[in-house]
């Protein structure tokens, strides 16, 4: 096997039935190693700072502190490892707050086994993954709460800004972007910072939403 390809992965769950689940689907990708599990949100910080993996499949309904609380401290505490959450929550509260404190993608636990392995090994390669049924919904809170311009013209963005907001559409990372442009990441960073100031948003998931919701005769 090529190491080089390995995505270490650490699931953070306190159902141990799940994390099995999970874990045996991910060995359908020899690509994919699950290197750590944790049973609680201080348990899974620990080992999360501790092993670096390269992705963490987080819950948000967990004992002692939960899901959402783990992830704004494993970003406090310098955490680099993309954070996709795995719940059973398509609370609109919760699905936002996740975003909004960083989380690279928000799954819900319903979906069918090879649509959850097809995401995370979506995830994997950089791209940000998001269960298709909260687009709406996440359309529709970032419409009432951002006031977000509602056109390319409204919101005033550049015939380049666009080209990139297309690319975060499709879920792809700074550096898969400034790959496909010819560009370097820092300059897909100052552009990113640009668009999510013109949407008035903060996250990249949030300026995906968006565009799926806004720009898709554009795109």
């Amino acid at each position: 096997m090529d190491q080089s390809n390995l995505t270490t992965i650490l699931i953070i769950d306190d159902h141990p039935l799940f994390r099995k689940g999970v874990k045996n689907l991910l060995t359908m990708n020899p690509n994919l190693s699950v290197i750590a599990e944790a049973a609680c949100g201080e348990e899974g910080i620990v080992l999360a700072l501790k092993l670096k993996p390269d992705l963490i499949l987080l819950d948000i309904d967990m004992k002692g502190i939960g899901g959402i609380e783990t992830l704004k401290q494993l970003k406090q505490k310098g955490c680099i490892s993309k954070i996709v959450m795995l719940t059973v929550s398509d609370y609109e509260q919760n699905v936002l707050q996740a975003l909004k404190s960083g989380a690279d993608g928000y799954l819900l636990k319903d979906m069918e086994p090879e649509d959850i392995l097809g995401k995370i090994e979506q995830a994997a390669d950089g791209h940000t993954v998001l269960s298709e049924q909260l687009t709406s919904l996440l359309a529709k809170s970032i419409r009432e709460e951002a006031s977000a311009p509602s056109s390319v013209r409204e919101a005033n963005l550049t015939e380049r800004e666009t080209e990139i907001l297309r690319l975060v559409v499709e879920g792809k990372s700074n550096k898969l972007i400034a790959g496909d442009l010819n560009i370097s990441d820092g300059t897909v960073k100052v552009h990113m910072k640009h668009i999510l100031k013109k949407l008035k948003l903060k996250t990249r998931v949030e300026a995906a939403v968006w565009a799926i919701k806004n720009l898709s005769s554009s795109l």
